[in-house]
């Protein structure tokens, strides 16, 4: 029995509001709120966030969470009650992913609905993300034109666990760890532009402060992998080692 149906015995087993009436309705309601509920944690955002580039095992989204495998271990449990993730039993190791692209559209719509009408979202994001306003980005759609002119080269920032999970077709795995090791690897000739998992992923910008320090020209996607592949633009997945530059 997935969680889905789970819940659903459950409201079933609650509920006594007969057709039509006011308790059934509060009940229909429940459900529907007990999705925004789970969201309310930042740790579970982040979690969803992370796993909208890709499938992941416990280990690593602790790792990526910074939260204790028990803690982590809490917060998948309960986004799996509330039927947001999905989850499989690979030796000793358990993945989770998201059980739906709906998922990452309800992530990205409470991240933009949270930009939109706090105030204090600017500032926090500054906070976090430093000054952007001399960093150059490029939307999805000037990305794919100057990819299809072969004029540039496009960089995956993201951990390279993300990559081989799914990334934009074209792309190189140049991980934000190791970008300064491989600096003489890359083009001085040309763009480089980075992405990551979306606007407020931290590892695009970075990449381009590292990159135009060097003198080289780059620019970062103003999204980031999910919402390329919500707009249905061309991916792949690898599962080797990710590819050089």
């Amino acid at each position: 029995m997935n969680s889905r149906e789970g819940y659903a015995m459950s409201r079933q087993k609650k509920s006594s509001g007969t057709l039509g009436s006011r308790d059934a309705k509060k009940e229909l309601f429940d459900g529907f709120a007990s999705v925004a509920k789970v969201m309310s944690s930042g740790r579970r955002a982040e979690i969803v966030d992370i796993l909208a580039q890709g499938e992941r095992p416990v280990d690593e989204i602790s790792h990526e969470i910074r939260q204790s495998i028990a803690n982590t271990s809490q917060h998948l449990q309960l986004l799996l009650r509330a039927g947001l993730l999905k989850s499989r039993r690979d030796g000793t190791r358990i993945y989770y992913s998201l059980s739906g692209s709906a998922v990452s559209r309800l992530w990205a719509a409470v991240r933009d609905v949270a930009v939109e009408h706090l105030a204090e979202l600017e500032e926090l994001a500054t906070s976090y993300l430093g000054d952007r306003s001399s960093l150059t980005t490029m939307t999805r759609s000037e990305l794919r034109e100057r990819m299809d002119d072969g004029d540039l080269m496009l960089i995956d920032v993201r951990p390279e666990a993300e990559f081989r999970a799914g990334h934009i077709a074209g792309a190189s795995s140049v991980t934000i760890k190791e970008l300064e090791t491989r600096l003489d690897q890359l083009p001085n000739d040309r763009l480089i532009v980075a992405y990551c998992r979306g606007p407020y992923c931290v590892y695009a910008d970075n990449a381009v402060r590292i990159l135009t320090r060097q003198g080289m020209k780059a620019a970062r996607l103003e999204d980031g992998f999910p919402e390329w592949k919500e707009a249905g633009l061309p991916v792949e997945a690898s599962n080797t080692h990710a590819s050089g530059v």
